[in-house]
């Protein structure tokens, strides 16, 4: 299975159009959302095209919506899932890899430095911090998409894409990042 993963649009129509430019590219069995859809939070100045109306309108979309899975971001709120055509209010979700068990989540209550009770081989896949991240722990690999709308720490806007043999970030025009094994 291919998912392309994607975390903290907070609301800019500009980055989300160009994400889903590369998704329409990428073909992927699989949306995975990790939050902050629609708003930017009070922390992060107004990303490029703050539009969450066409924000809303895009991921709406019969083609996308059927495709998406979603996790709760510490800026989504029960107003934004009336506005969405698809659940996003579920804390954590868990899909598998080849066979490793991915727990993914947004990052505010569990991440890399507060994981959840994982075992073995397990991936901790979050959003949240708007870094991508790639750091094998004692039991777990935590992996981090970065951002599509306001990356930080210098890091380019991207999604990643995980399949049954390698996790590869990409920066919105599809040019590869980094790309490990599974």
């Amino acid at each position: 299975m291919k998912i392309m993963v994607v975390s903290d649009i907070h609301g800019s129509a500009y980055y989300c159009r160009q994400m889903l430019e590369a998704f329409e590219k990428e073909n992927p069995n699989k949306l995975l959302c990790l939050g902050d859809i629609l708003y930017h939070g009070p922390r992060n100045d107004l990303p490029e095209g703050y539009a969450p109306k066409e924000v809303i309108a895009m991921l709406n979309d019969e083609k996308v919506k059927s495709k998406i899975a979603c996790v709760r971001g510490n800026c989504d709120t029960e107003v934004d899932q009336m506005v969405l055509d698809f659940p996003i209010l579920a804390d954590y979700c868990i899909l598998f890899a080849g066979d490793r068990q991915i727990y993914a989540t947004h990052g505010h209550v569990y991440g890399e430095n507060n994981p959840p009770k994982l075992s073995g081989n397990d991936i901790l896949l979050n959003g949240h911090t708007h870094v991508p991240a790639c750091n094998q722990h004692d039991g777990y690999l935590y992996i981090n998409p970065g951002s599509v709308s306001i990356p930080k720490e210098n890091s380019h806007h991207g999604y990643m894409i995980i399949d049954d043999s390698e996790i590869t970030w990409k920066s919105l025009d599809g040019e590869i990042k980094n790309r490990i094994a599974l």
